[in-house]
């Protein structure tokens, strides 16, 4: 696997100005991940308060995941620049004004619900097609790098800067306030959509659907399922990390909070270097990763002290940054340019989709086994996945 640099790619400035779009627009993601559950305690009514929680955070992928799956599945395409641009008018529109009317006491939880997955409908179709827009306009070559760039904004705006601003603004003014501010973040997409230059989908040229190329192209839906299953068996994770802190560590709400911080460190850092792992076969990157997390995971199920379970999480941070960069980088480069869209915007639904389920199984899994047994069950499943990928996915023949 040959590239360029991180620098390299940045020298080609509207490039850049995608890439620093991109980041703005998850800049917005970060903030509403904290505010949006504020808000939902806030509003709950005769709903209980997980409930409630549950529903304002799955609401906005409702929608999201069924044009993402009516578009992959599909003939048809989609003019990328075009849905980013409406992505981002649309989002910004919606959080902006269900802040302000949330915040005022106007709003019922039904219809807030309602207006977050009507409001969230492209963001799928729009992440797939930034990625697009960004690896078509660097190139073949420049494709881990520019994958890597956009998995370095994944990590530092919607999981270290963006939850920081959101708390903090949730705290100083209120939680609509600080959703209607995040959702003036997504403005920035229509500078990304503005700035990007290849080609818009041609809508009226024969096409084959996603899943035509997914049953075709062997790489493509064994890659699918092992992602699918990688971020699924996280699930009982992210459960068992409070309960192993607060029962089994005997520590507090700050321990958790540290915890989380160590890990999104560790998967920044992770996301930065991977313009490094161009040197090696992407298979066996993948299986090192998949490898290396079950292994932190296995460090974390037998901590006995917060400071081992740190450890464990940084460690499993920089194993799993560059995971989805080299994923997609490994799926565009076993894929023709054409079927590259719908197979990519079914990629995004399922990713989407593997995360609650994740957690609904890692609610009964950790009741069952308790809080280690848990992270050793994920742990073990997951080790499972690093050989399927070495034996099952051949990548095709360069062209």
């Amino acid at each position: 696997m040959t590239g360029v640099s991180y620098l390299q790619v940045l020298r080609s400035g509207r490039l850049a100005g995608v890439i620093a779009g991109d980041a703005a627009g998850k800049l917005g993601d970060g903030m509403l991940f904290v505010a949006l559950p504020l808000l939902a305690l806030q509003m709950h009514g005769s709903l209980r308060p997980a409930a409630a929680v549950s529903i304002v955070i799955s609401a906005p992928y409702v929608l999201a995941m069924a044009l993402s799956l009516y578009f992959g599945a599909g003939r048809r395409r989609f003019d990328a620049r075009l849905v980013v641009a409406v992505d981002g008018v649309l989002r910004a529109v919606a959080f902006g004004v269900l802040g302000l009317v949330a915040d005022a006491g106007r709003i019922s939880f039904g219809w807030l619900v309602t207006a977050l997955a009507v409001g969230s409908g492209l963001r799928l179709m729009s992440t797939s097609g930034r990625r697009l827009l960004a690896t078509g306009m660097a190139g073949e070559r420049a494709r881990l790098s520019v994958n890597g760039l956009l998995g370095t904004s994944d990590s530092l705006a919607m999981y270290v800067v963006g939850p920081a601003l959101g708390g903090v603004l949730a705290a100083v003014t209120r939680p609509g306030i600080a959703v209607a501010v995040g959702g003036c973040a997504y403005l920035s997409l229509i500078v990304c959509a503005a700035l990007a230059r290849n080609a818009s989908a041609d809508t009226s040229a024969p096409t084959r659907s996603g899943w035509s190329v997914l049953r075709r192209n062997a790489v493509a839906y064994r890659l699918l399922v092992v992602d699918f299953l990688f971020n699924l068996f996280y699930g009982p994770v992210e459960v068992a990390l409070p309960l192993l802190v607060t029962a089994d560590l005997g520590a507090g709400a700050g321990a958790l909070g540290t915890l989380w911080t160590c890990f999104g460190a560790g998967a920044l850092t992770g996301a930065v270097l991977t313009g490094q792992l161009r040197r090696f076969p992407p298979q066996a990157t993948v299986v090192v990763i998949i490898g290396g997390w079950a292994a932190a995971m296995v460090l974390l199920a037998v901590a006995a002290a917060v400071p081992v379970a740190a450890v464990a999480l940084i460690v499993g941070g920089v194993v799993y940054g560059p995971f989805l960069a080299v994923a997609y980088t490994f799926l565009q480069d076993n894929l023709d340019d054409e079927d590259q869209q719908p197979v990519l915007t079914i990629y995004a639904a399922g990713i989407a989709l593997a995360a609650p389920l994740g957690l609904g199984v890692g609610g009964p899994v950790v009741t069952l086994l308790g809080a280690r047994g848990g992270i050793a069950a994920s742990a073990l499943v997951t080790a499972v996945l690093a050989p399927a990928v070495w034996w099952w996915i051949k990548p095709r023949a360069a062209r």
